[in-house]
């Protein structure tokens, strides 16, 4: 039996017993050609040779067994000799039909073969899976080469040209460019967006002493009958775009709440209905990332790799999946669970049934569960930290997606108020010149039985969105009830941009818009990432200027490759092939040639018309692009164009440039946003490079000068033309930064020669070892030997005198460069440890910790904004590292030494030093040490 993962191997052999042999892949064994030195040599001069693929003979792939699996390969065919029957058992999915579908060409077994899929690693699933086995799909394998090829085509057609106009090294993906398209579209709607300011009232009314509750507020609705306008009621340019709304100023809010201070509020209507809200249905790949992320800080690589360990240590079924269907087995084991952990009367009479709302769902798995007939508890399975977080998620919401329905009431209630006389509004820009009434509304919820709550309740991605279980009581109230206002409060708001997509967001829009597949999102986003596309500022995705320059080109000059439409449709097509309903052939013409009657001849000359309604093909878009503007793609104007200011992304990174040629260097954590027209003249009236002449050194008689340099403000001599600076002989120029307490515009000539004669010589001590004072990377400190110790000021490198150094180290050295400092910052529980997390301040800079994990602050972050879900995204970061290695090549020797001298320890070490992808093969370099 030939499995994916190395991970499974154990348990499954423990079902199986001794008749059988239990191997895997290690994932892929065979793949397109990585380089041209992978290309066999019958295939190198073919002008097609480089892809991979022959896109003349009906684009027929090269496939290689790639370097690190030949041994895999080799140890595969010497087991199949002795064997009788070979069992194809890779995950169901494409790729795994792909994976089975490989093997058997490479290994050409003589034997016979069966194909069997398990959804989740325990003894009746594989038995079950022994007793149903079937013949490979090859619609399946036709699907995932459909879209191999394309991808591989798109790559390698496309980023040649961003590499050639805008930077050498970028890549250009199916689904990535479109993802990167949906984060930059977020960050140009923010730049366009115009706040509008508003004011509301709300008044805190009293009930009197027997109601329950007596207090309670309501908002101001109306003014003589004119609703009062809201953030909803403006568009992204700050204008009012509702009828008959007033918008409130300052002005006329605490008039408003002048004139009502003493006003009677009567009920005028009270309107009660009942509050239902059904369970969710249990997580499927997308649903799984976007929960783990809201509610455990996981980044949707992170929640992927968890899942696949728990799916391989038989907790989980499979990760992979669109579907929201459980089998009966499942239900009966969730119903089951909630009854002994609820009551009965949480489980409703009938079993509830769940469909996929997903187009074309596919990957016909159940939805993501515990496995087995029965359910584990957190508790009974002995996991531990993020894994243990994650079942439990998964535990509570398979439970909770078969318990009943939340019950309660809502209630919304009008009152009218009426001041004692009109209210004179004087000036003011809300039109308003008096209010002779007003009308408040107060909304209320109260949950009566809390069903499937009881269990678990879904996050959302919207701060200002409340949670479902979330509960605001009114008073009893009846119409014409005359109440009073305790308290009346005029408070003036900003309409806001739209947010920026967060990974669990950015996911739920790729399958709204229905592009990628879900087991493909992590992948995405940690490329988007890595490429420097896209940054993370909290936990927001902010795109880089690059992502910008990258976007117009595609947009200009390839607009189907990046429109959400056409790459939805492309989906829809693969999903067709899977079902064999289209042919791969058909999808791979369409793509490439587009949709026309003939091919390019071998000349490149086109033998077909494009047909009526098409669209041109990848080849037509790469051949025919024309001059493409290379500086004009990645130049962005910032303000208005009277300013004359503009950004630009060049090869060394992003700058302003004005009019008059002056540049200044952007600092790659400034969101787009952000960089403003006032902001980007203040970089211009400082930039990096600019220099002010400060005088002669009266010494050397050579020029000093005072630079903004990248890594802060300095002072430095100009050596004349005839002075070396390369070679044996170069002579670098002194240099000094400047104090903190010191600016470009003020440091003096004495100040900056003062500052390059550092280290300063303060004196000897008795055994004649010279101390010096001098400033580093960590502040001002003294240096005896190598022994060190800190100063509290700049100012003391200069003032410090011998006795006082020597008193100094007169002292005993503590350790470390301070005393524990306190935490900056308290932050709450980690979701994963279940241990306090607080910001600290270190020798590298300020970090979060729970204690065990420290993770650094990145350049994004800052203490002052930084969140608990942020910090628990870093944690986990962490820990998914793993520990620091502490071996000693001795000890390595050792171990290796024991492997050497056992078979079971020998294959270990080989399946996991042959890992695949880029995920894997972090694994395999941490495991390797152990398994040696």
């Amino acid at each position: 039996m030939i499995v994916e993962s190395p991970n499974k191997v154990a348990k499954i052999k423990s079902y199986l017993g001794d008749g059988y042999v239990v191997d895997s892949s290690v994932g892929h064994v065979r793949d397109l050609p990585k380089g041209a030195s992978d290309v066999p040599a019958k295939y190198k001069g073919e002008k097609w040779a480089r892809t991979g693929i022959n896109v003349d003979n009906d684009f027929e792939p090269i496939y290689v067994v790639q370097a690190d699996k030949k041994s895999v390969m080799k140890k595969l065919k010497d087991e199949l000799k002795d064997a009788d029957e070979l069992l194809l058992a890779t995950d169901g999915d494409r790729e795994g039909e792909a994976i089975a579908w490989h093997l058997m060409q490479e290994l050409k077994p003589k034997v016979p073969v069966k194909r069997l899929v398990f959804n989740e690693i325990t003894k009746q699933a594989i038995t079950a899976a022994l007793e149903n086995t079937r013949d490979l799909d090859l619609d399946l394998v036709d699907a995932q080469e459909a879209r191999r090829i394309l991808d591989r085509l798109y790559g390698y057609e496309v980023s040649p040209v961003l590499w050639k106009k805008v930077m050498p090294r970028l890549s250009a993906g199916r689904v990535q460019s479109v993802a990167t398209r949906l984060v930059v579209d977020r960050e140009r709607e923010r730049m366009a967006f115009r706040s509008a300011s508003y004011w509301d009232l709300e008044a805190i009314l009293d009930a009197g002493a027997e109601a329950d509750p007596r207090n309670f507020s309501a908002r101001l609705a109306t003014l003589d009958g004119q609703r009062v306008a809201a953030g909803r009621d403006f568009d992204a340019k700050g204008v009012l775009t509702s009828k008959n709304t007033v918008a409130l100023d300052e002005l006329a809010a605490n008039a408003v709440a002048g004139g009502l201070a003493s006003a009677k509020f009567t009920v005028a209507s009270v309107e009660s209905r009942p509050y239902t809200r059904k369970p969710y249905a249990p997580f499927r790949t997308t649903t799984m990332q976007q929960e783990a992320g809201r509610k455990l800080g996981m980044s949707a690589q992170t929640a992927m790799s968890v899942a696949q360990r728990l799916y391989e240590g038989g907790f989980i079924t499979y990760m992979r999946t669109d579907s929201v269907q459980l089998s009966s087995q499942a239900i009966n084991a969730a119903r089951s669970q909630a009854e002994q952990l609820f009551g009965k009367q949480y489980v409703p009479d009938k079993p509830r049934h769940y469909t996929s709302k997903v187009k074309n769902a596919q990957e016909a798995h159940e939805a993501i569960r515990p496995a087995g007939e029965s359910f584990r508890t957190p508790a009974q399975t002995g996991l531990t930290g993020e894994q243990f977080r994650l079942y439990e998620l998964i535990w509570m919401r398979t439970i909770a997606s078969q318990m009943k329905d939340a019950e309660g009431q809502s209630m919304t209630v009008k009152f009218d108020a009426v001041p004692t006389s009109p209210i004179a509004i004087d000036g003011g820009t809300s039109g308003l010149s008096e209010v002779k009434g007003a009308g408040f509304v107060s909304s209320g919820r109260t949950i009566t039985f809390h069903g499937f709550m009881k269990a678990y309740v879904e996050g959302n991605d919207d701060e200002d969105q409340k949670s479902d279980d979330a509960q605001a009581k009114l008073p009893r109230l009846a119409e014409k009830q005359v109440l009073e206002a305790a308290k009346l409060n005029a408070a003036g708001h900003a309409t806001k941009p739209p947010s920026r997509y967060t990974e669990p967001s950015l996911v739920a829009k790729l399958e709204e818009l229905e592009i990628g597949r879900p087991s493909t999102y992590a992948s995405i986003l940690r490329t988007i990432t890595a490429r420097d596309y896209v940054y993370k500022k909290g936990s927001a995705l902010v795109p880089t200027w690059l992502a910008f320059a990258v976007t117009r080109l595609l947009e200009e000059h390839f607009p189907k490759l990046v429109d959400y439409q056409f790459t939805a449709a492309m989906e829809g097509d693969l999903d067709e092939v899977a079902k064999g309903n289209l042919k791969r052939l058909h999808v791979l013409n369409e793509f490439y040639y587009g949709q026309r009657s003939g091919r390019p001849d071998a000349s490149g000359n086109e033998a077909g018309e494009l047909a009526p309604d098409g669209r041109e093909g990848l080849y037509q878009l790469v051949n025919q692009l024309g001059d493409i503007d290379a500086r004009g793609l990645s130049t962005f104007p910032i303000g208005d164009l009277d300013d004359g200011i503009n950004v630009r992304v060049g090869r060394y990174g992003t700058y302003v440039e004005d009019e008059e040629g002056r540049r200044a260097n952007v600092a790659d954590d400034l969101p787009p946003d952000e960089l403003t027209a006032e902001l980007a003249k203040e970089l211009l009236a400082n930039p990096v490079g600019e220099e002010r002449e400060l005088g002669l050194d009266p010494e050397t008689h050579t020029m000093i000068v005072a630079k903004n340099g990248r890594f802060g403000p300095y002072v430095t001599e100009v050596l004349g033309e005839d002075v070396p600076k390369t070679g044996k002989n170069a002579v670098k120029p002194r240099t000094g930064s400047l104090f903190k307490s010191m600016s470009l515009e003020d440091v003096t000539l004495e100040q900056a020669l003062r500052l390059m004669s550092l280290p300063r010589v303060v004196g000897t001590d008795e055994e004649g070892v010279e101390i010096t004072a001098q400033n580093g990377r960590y502040g001002p400190y003294l240096k005896k030997g190598t022994d060190s110790r800190s100063l509290t000021t700049e100012d003391q490198i200069f003032d410090i005198t011998l006795e006082e150094a020597l008193a100094i180290y007169a002292q005993p050295k503590q350790r470390g460069r301070t005393a524990a400092k306190p935490p900056l910052k308290e932050l709450g529980n980690d979701p994963v440890s279940g241990t306090p997390v607080v910001v600290k301040d270190g020798r590298f800079g300020a970090y979060v910790t729970d204690g065990e994990y420290n993770a650094t602050l990145r350049r994004d972050d800052s203490v002052e904004e930084i969140t608990l879900e942020r910090a628990a995204e870093l944690l986990a970061e962490k820990r998914a590292k793993g520990p620091a290695k502490k071996t000693t090549r001795k000890k390595t020797a050792a171990k290796k030494t024991t492997a050497k001298k056992t078979t079971a320890a020998k294959t270990t070490t080989k399946k996991t030093t042959t890992k695949k992808t880029t995920a894997k093969k972090t694994t395999a370099k941490k495991a390797a040490p152990a398994a040696e």
